[in-house]
């Protein structure tokens, strides 16, 4: 129960700040409180305010998509940031700014193929003495970025050649992985990472250092967590939604993010209109994009850019201007939607926190 509802205009986010601290804590106990092995995406929360929650926490490496979200980061007082996205175009050299403008910060980005590697370079020349560490990004079964593990090899022996590049590792996103049965999943996760370690072993014989392996997201996490010398990178976990809770009930993470919205017609006896159109929760899946639990019996129906109309057995329940609390099927790109989340404390909204890296450019 929030008791300050009628002063927040609808639709909003709304985030309980203290089950955010709870699933932060949660993700640190799997990884039996060892924060090294964590590197979370802030792809999700995209707020500087979770960041810096989580940097008290003690975790401070940290995945992102992309450069606002990396100099978000560093703004938070991050000191190891991985892009987990090909630099291309311009984005080059926003990334040399991002190191040249806070050097005391461990940056890296992925590559995959050796023309990219080859102009990271050449705009890297143009710094004097500037490094960036880049992880080979390896196709682990997503065929949505990365190179076939064969030619991983090829493109490490390359990356060694050059002055500016630093190979720091390899990464692996299996985001293809979406077994609810606990088992099922770990079978998968297991063949995903066999693809990647295979590769990462045959490197690590080139050098003198220990290469590192980012690995995963939230479902293949409780996983991956249990490999010795890996990274892993869940992301939804601080916020977590239907779509996650629905599908892995294993992990025990809590709902902290809410849409408030509320009725604003009636236009029969069976059904209801509500202000919580495509423009304010992720529309990129099949209805149901929002859950109103507990009141389960609201089915929607139909999703344009301001409006849901939802199927009820009594819109009488109902009247104009009911406030309802639904939780997003997918949170990540409905954060995205939203400049603000409304924080709740204590069943009252005491501040607001700036979704700062929705924008592509916070100042680099």
């Amino acid at each position: 129960m929030i008791f300050d509802v009628d002063r927040i205009d609808s639709p909003a986010l709304i985030v309980f700040e203290d089950i955010v601290v709870e699933n932060i804590r949660k993700a640190i106990e799997m990884a039996d409180f060892d924060v090294s092995r964590l590197r979370p995406h802030v792809k999700t929360n995209k707020t500087r305010e979770i960041c810096e929650m989580m940097i008290h926490e003690g975790i401070t490496k940290f995945k992102c998509a992309t450069i606002a979200e990396a100099e978000m980061l560093a703004i938070a007082g991050a000191t190891d940031i991985l892009l987990a996205y090909q630099p291309v175009g311009p984005k080059i050299e926003r990334m040399k700014r991002l190191i040249e403008t806070w050097p005391s910060v461990r940056f890296a980005c992925l590559t995959d193929n050796k023309q990219t590697a080859q102009e990271i370079d050449r705009v890297f020349h143009k710094g004097i003495n500037l490094l960036v560490n880049v992880f080979i990004d390896v196709n682990v079964g997503m065929n949505r970025t990365g190179l076939p593990p064969s030619q991983s090899q090829d493109l490490a022996e390359y990356i060694l050649t050059l002055k500016h590049l630093r190979l720091a590792g390899f990464h692996g996103y299996d985001g293809h992985i979406h077994d609810t049965d606990l088992s099922a999943r770990k079978q998968a996760a297991d063949a995903s990472f066999a693809v990647l370690n295979s590769v990462y072993q045959s490197v690590q014989t080139l050098v003198d250092y220990p290469l590192t392996l980012v690995v995963g997201g939230t479902p293949s996490f409780p996983v991956h967590i249990r490999r010795e010398h890996v990274e892993c990178s869940p992301g939804t976990f601080v916020f977590w939604d239907w779509g996650y809770s629905n599908s892995f009930p294993d992990l025990p993470f809590r709902h902290a993010a809410y849409i408030l919205c509320r009725v604003i017609s009636v236009p029969d006896e069976k059904h209801i209109c509500i202000d919580v159109g495509n423009k304010s929760v992720a529309s990129e899946s099949l209805l149901p994009r929002i859950y109103f639990p507990p009141l389960f019996e609201i089915t929607p129906v139909t999703h344009s850019e301001e409006h849901l109309v939802a199927a009820v057995p009594d819109s009488s329940l109902f009247p104009v201007g009911t406030l309802l609390f639904g939780i997003p099927k997918h949170i990540c790109p409905t954060v995205a939607l939203y400049e603000k989340m409304y924080v709740v404390e204590n069943h009252q909204t005491v501040k607001e926190w700036k979704v700062i890296a929705r924008d592509r450019c916070i100042t680099i």
